[in-house]
């Protein structure tokens, strides 16, 4: 948790108050707006959350005390406070004090070029701040790094009267330039962790909308509609892919926005998978011959229905595994030739319908057929349904 918000209505604080922590965790993001929306607050675009109270690692932020902030956007800026560096922490305070900055868009902005500014905190490691200053501004190798006389670079830099003193250190701006890169509406790419699927929407040339993967259902919806992207046949470009095997078989030309939902139901299916689920998951779809985006989320939701073993590729193979290493029968190796290993395992492939496949044994448990199990409706289209 990089800081914990207390909020309320900006309209009604008879309504109540309700602490938050930030950035939201990905699990208790819909029922975090649920409870907002209990006070009548948590709007995609307005800012009409009221900060009662705000503890954080940044003092710099007690600015925004009293103030209205959107929920995204303080879910945003925290997430991006979050992965800073000891030196990013100070230049972004000293600079949010320098440009006395107050509102919420103006902080979000400040961590895309606070890192081009200076400050000196510490007077005893000149050497270092000289360095780094050289670095930012000229571009050095690593030998140049080294052989710069860093404390000479710092009492240049001190000498020039250009710094600022703060709290926060002495901050010099070095023609930093504070760009709206967020206006309000959508936010700035930004990969807060490694995602599955990254997609971006490109309409008249230019992109629209950015959609990291998976994500909670609400916000999904939400930096759609932020997005502006109220036309479903909106095309997407894949950035980068982290599915793998026959799931990453799956044809991704010609998505468009309306399969948002389903690719980040597969995504949240495959985040958490170990390699060898992720195995598993490929021997099942190229057993099932599954495609599409909806048969593919069945599939990775219910993994548990499906036995696999790798490296078995014939009956005899089978039944030498069951009696030998499954561990279900007792196994004595003095009457290893009396063992019928093809007999037995081509009888436990017929009663569980197992088939063979370029990844090994393959066999489904479940107790819906398999046609019904991929032909089952999504969550989304049984909504629509309703």
């Amino acid at each position: 948790m990089m800081m914990e918000a207390v909020l309320t209505s900006d309209i009604h604080p008879e309504y109540g108050e309700l602490t938050i922590p930030f950035p939201i965790p990905e699990e208790d993001y819909d029922r975090t707006l649920e409870l907002l929306e209990e006070l009548e607050i948590g709007d995609v675009f307005a800012q009409d959350c009221r900060v009662v109270k705000l503890e954080c690692e940044y003092p710099v932020l007690d600015r925004l005390e009293g103030a209205t902030v959107n929920i995204d956007e303080l879910d945003y800026l925290a997430k991006r406070l979050e992965s800073f560096w000891k030196s990013e922490k100070d230049q972004f305070q000293a600079m949010a004090h320098k440009l006395d900055l107050t509102d919420i868009q103006g902080f979000i902005n400040l961590t895309f070029c606070c890192q081009d500014t200076t400050v000196i905190t510490d007077f005893s490691e000149l050497e270092e701040v000289g360095r780094e200053h050289c670095i930012k501004n000229d571009g050095l190798t690593v030998d140049e790094y080294y052989s710069i006389d860093g404390r000479a670079e710092a009492l240049k830099l001190i000498r020039s009267g250009n710094g600022t003193v703060t709290p926060y250190g002495v901050v010099y701006d070095s023609g930093m330039e504070l760009k709206p890169l967020y206006t309000g509406r959508n936010f700035p790419s930004y990969n807060w962790k490694v995602p599955t699927l990254e997609l971006e929407t490109a309409l008249g040339g230019e992109t629209e909308g950015h959609f990291d993967l998976p994500m909670p259902d609400r916000r999904l919806q939400r930096e759609i509609e932020r997005a502006g992207l109220d036309r479903q046949d909106i095309p997407l470009k894949v950035e980068l892919s982290g599915l793998r095997g026959a799931v990453a078989a799956l044809d991704l030309d010609g998505l468009t926005v309306d399969d948002l939902p389903g690719l980040n139901r597969l995504c949240r299916a495959v985040e958490p998978m170990t390699e060898e689920d992720r195995e598993k998951l490929e021997a099942v779809v190229k057993f099932t011959e599954a495609s599409g985006i909806d048969a593919l989320c069945r599939l990775a939701e219910n993994l548990n229905l499906f036995d696999v073993i790798p490296e078995v590729f014939t009956a005899e193979e089978y039944g030498r595994y069951l009696i030998q290493k499954s561990g279900k029968f007792a196994y004595d190796q003095k009457l290893w030739g009396f063992y019928d290993y093809q007999g037995f395992g081509e009888d436990r492939v017929w009663q569980e319908d197992g088939h063979f496949t370029e990844c090994g044994y393959v066999a489904y448990h479940g107790t819906e057929p398999l046609e019904e199990l991929l032909e089952a409706p999504t969550e989304e289209q049984g909504m629509q349904m309703l």
